[in-house]
């Protein structure tokens, strides 16, 4: 698969390139949920972030929220390749899924996969296999495409989809991440992509989530995964989440700040049945 079609453009986002410029400024521009400005992409920062976590719903809802995550990536500097971690909706294909070769389309342009990245991170983690069919109706990754394109323009990416989210899986994944980034000297951000609470009250996912949002201010993996577990707490993306900290940790991350945390029911008023998102970071 050469070139990957968009999946969830006119659903998750506008599929029109102007339509889709226009809502992604509306999510930076949101004072309430979002960044409350546009990002003025810096080539030259200081790089001290390590990666970060953002929702992947429709823009309505969790647009805003996601827009915080990149305002920050904005300001630290361009990273030379994106490593999008997602979790697997679908079901389709291995454990943990790679594309290693090809670009993915948005109404935005072409997204090129970073061929020499990936290929390293498959030959450093056994897990990680070679396999399209697991990204090829997968949202959770596209949908963070057209924020990084309209942050940066041109952007080099890696995608890899969890449908094994154990703490197994997490460790290997992200020990093999930091010591690809770590040996190489790569300039590469991580960008965990996850929703929070699924279709809970809204005081309970603001209870549910703010358990595992203090787990993942601690940046332990293991003990994130732990309190998600023993708490029941819906997360789809828990996964890609540990991996992100374990590759934090193994790079000596100093903090983790959640910039931004609400549900669809602050955004669009409807409390009966909610999906928490959060915006984070985590900085050397």
């Amino acid at each position: 698969m050469n070139e990957r079609k968009p999946t969830v453009a006119g659903q998750f986002y506008a599929r029109e390139e102007a339509e889709l410029r226009k809502q992604i400024e509306e999510c930076f521009l949101n004072k309430k949920f979002g960044p409350g400005k546009l990002p003025a992409a810096s080539e030259k920062g200081e790089r001290k972030i390590i990666g970060v976590i953002v929702p992947h719903a429709g823009y309505i809802y969790s647009g805003a929220i996601a827009a915080n995550s990149y305002f920050h990536l904005a300001t630290d500097g361009k990273p030379e390749t994106f490593i999008i971690i997602g979790p697997n909706h679908t079901g389709f294909g291995s454990s943990v899924s790679i594309m290693s070769e090809g670009s993915w389309a948005t109404p935005l342009g072409k997204a090129s996969i970073d061929k020499e990245i990936a290929e390293k991170i498959i030959a450093s983690c056994e897990i990680v296999k070679e396999d399209s069919s697991a990204h090829l109706y997968e949202h959770s990754i596209e949908v963070q495409l057209p924020f990084l394109q309209y942050v940066y323009g041109k952007i080099k990416f890696v995608p890899i989809c969890m449908l094994d989210q154990t703490y197994t899986a997490c460790e290997k994944l992200g020990n093999s991440l930091a010591k690809v980034i770590a040996s190489e000297n790569e300039n590469a951000a991580i960008i965990a992509s996850s929703d929070f609470t699924h279709f809970e009250r809204n005081e309970v996912a603001h209870t549910q989530d703010k358990k595992a949002l203090d787990a993942i201010k601690k940046m332990d993996a293991e003990k994130f995964l732990e309190v998600v577990d023993a708490e029941n707490i819906s997360i789809c993306g828990y996964g890609p989440i540990a991996a992100m900290l374990v590759v934090a940790k193994k790079m000596n991350a100093k903090s983790c700040e959640i910039i931004k945390y609400a549900t669809s029911g602050d955004v669009a008023g409807n409390e009966a049945s909610v999906v928490g998102y959060a915006a984070a970071k985590v900085t050397k």
